[in-house]
């Protein structure tokens, strides 16, 4: 596990970003999904410092989230962000275009109304009883894309279950939640996003560097999740903060994944000023 405190000073001179791609829930935002809220319950700006430092070096600031298209719209919008991405990559805007990516999906109607109607979610809720349950109240918003879980299971044991009740679905880690649930139980609580493959926060953000023309050494992501350190690839530098550092011990990340000393927002303005001229 690289310590981004140590590469830093190399990344900064080694790198010149132009877009920063960056989750909300337990990365950009702390506890409670507040971008003033630090990890141990004191008041931090230096998360918003830091967005703010972005837009003065011209650096886009992109949300890359898990979230449904209207609740990153708002975000992006009260982060000054012209684009986003939502639903775990399936939905793509650059502030006047909306691209949907379904990945393999083929059929009517949208992903979700596809897995809803085939069964997979109870394939699953049936497989791990006291393990999974829908991510209420979330899970019921209107979603397209991916259908919401929370819960400990293994994402690899899960797709080799659906793939043997015949569904082509994968089971996304977004994140571990601090919140605890009554009908779980499980020693800690992660974040799981159900959608056919090609449908991720990697192969949006690809495509979104590729739109904007960048360069690998032009751009960078934050986030917290196996789902985020898999942007590792498609950007010069992914930083996982702290809260999130066991995407980078249970994986085999890329080489250019670091882990921040600080957790949420403080951990991404730790990469972010350490990559920024003068920070």
């Amino acid at each position: 596990m690289k310590r981004a405190a140590e590469h830093l000073s190399r990344l900064a001179q080694e790198l010149h970003i132009r877009a920063v791609y960056v989750d909300l829930d337990g990365t950009l935002l702390g506890p409670g999904g507040s971008l003033f809220a630090g990890a141990d319950g004191s008041v931090s700006f230096r998360a918003a410092q830091a967005v703010g430092a972005l837009h003065q070096h011209e650096v886009a600031v992109v949300p890359l989230s898990g979230r449904t298209e209207p609740q990153v719209r708002e975000a992006a919008r009260l982060l000054g962000a012209t684009g986003f991405i939502a639903e775990l990559g399936g939905i793509t805007s650059d502030g006047s275009e909306t691209v949907r990516r379904y990945g393999r999906f083929r059929g009517p109607g949208t992903p979700y109304e596809a897995m809803a109607r085939s069964g997979a979610a109870g394939v699953l809720l049936e497989a791990y009883p006291g393990r999974l349950e829908p991510h209420s109240p979330w899970a019921h918003l209107e979603r397209e894309c991916t259908m919401l879980f929370r819960g400990e299971v293994d994402p690899d044991e899960a797709r080799h279950l659906l793939t043997r009740a015949g569904y082509d679905l994968v089971l996304h880690d977004n994140g571990i939640t601090r919140r605890s649930f009554p009908d779980l139980t499980t020693s800690e609580t992660h974040l799981y996003h159900l959608a056919p493959p090609g449908i991720g926060k990697a192969e949006a953000v690809a495509a979104d560097v590729q739109r904007r023309g960048l360069s690998a050494t032009e751009s960078a992501a934050v986030g917290d999740s196996p789902s985020d350190a898999a942007v590792a690839p498609h950007v010069g530098a992914m930083f996982i903060v702290a809260n999130g550092a066991y995407a980078v011990e249970r994986g085999s990340p890329a080489e250019n994944v670091y882990v921040t000393d600080a957790s949420h927002g403080d951990g991404f303005a730790e990469a972010m000023f350490g990559l920024l001229p003068g920070g």
